[in-house]
């Protein structure tokens, strides 16, 4: 693909790469950051599922990754981070919607995109959001499978960006006895935190650190974790480094100030 360079102004290149248009956008906002900005117009049986990858500077051994379109508070605080430090933004664009909504054949489907990283997942998320069929869980496969190698082999760390309601989603469910407990090797539950504010790490060394800083923060149990087609038991299942910072919708400070935590975890130097 040819690139150019043009300030302050976007403009675009399209072109074909394994079958799927991609349209490209730099932007240069100061002389020594660099934000890259590439979309990937997926052809999911025939719908289009955008995918932007933005590129602050050259860092590419840290991936940030949105899957839910509807979580704006992570995303606009991890820009801010990667403002800072640099680093790999991917998000699908899904009109701010959670779910993935498509047409294959005479039939529609959702399926949820934290979903679709193994052939069970997608299967158990077509069939709680209405129906399935083979035919349909091949292709979201195939979307899974596409986010995937946008991931460079370099990454330290893909850290993932959510947000939850009150009250529908918090590090408690994680606790003995509690319905996630299975997926859940060591829990840390803050006094003095927000419950539905925490980690979820595949490592237990991040575990140990983010939880020494004060933060709800749960290890999951990569041997014995339920197969939902998560990215999170994806990378847990492979020993990839795979962070989830969750904190209400709207808390867009508390989730500055987490994902700071983070990165400086991951960079203690800078």
């Amino acid at each position: 693909m040819r690139r150019f360079l043009y300030t302050p102004l976007f403009f675009f290149v399209c072109a074909f790469s394994h079958g799927q248009q991609e349209i490209e956008f730099i932007q240069v906002i100061e002389p020594d950051n660099t934000i890259t900005e590439k979309t990937i117009l997926f052809d999911l049986a025939g719908n289009i599922v955008p995918i932007k990858i933005q590129q602050y500077g050259e860092k590419t051994d840290i991936v940030f990754i949105n899957l839910h379109d509807d979580e704006i508070t992570s995303v606009n605080a991890a820009k801010r981070v990667l403002e800072e430090y640099g680093g790999l933004l991917i998000e699908i664009e899904n009109n701010a919607q959670r779910n993935i909504h498509f047409k294959l054949d005479r039939y529609f489907y959702n399926v949820d995109p934290n979903r679709i990283f193994s052939q069970e997942g997608i299967k158990k998320s077509l069939e709680q959001l209405g129906k399935t069929s083979s035919k349909a869980v091949d292709e979201v496969e195939k979307l899974g499978q596409r986010i995937i190698q946008l991931i460079p082999g370099e990454a330290k760390c893909i850290i993932a960006l959510h947000n939850n309601t009150p009250d529908f989603f918090s590090v408690t469910e994680y606790g003995p006895g509690n319905k996630r407990s299975v997926d859940c090797k060591k829990i840390y539950i803050s006094a003095e935190q927000d419950t539905d504010d925490f980690f979820l790490t595949t490592d237990h060394s991040l575990y140990e650190k983010l939880a020494d800083k004060g933060y709800n923060t749960i290890l999951q149990d990569n041997k014995y974790c339920t197969e939902d087609g998560s990215l999170s038991v994806y990378c847990g299942k492979r020993n990839i480094r795979y962070v989830n910072c969750e904190t209400e919708h709207g808390k867009a400070e508390q989730y500055y100030a987490m994902m700071r935590a983070l990165v400086a975890t991951l960079y203690p130097s800078k």
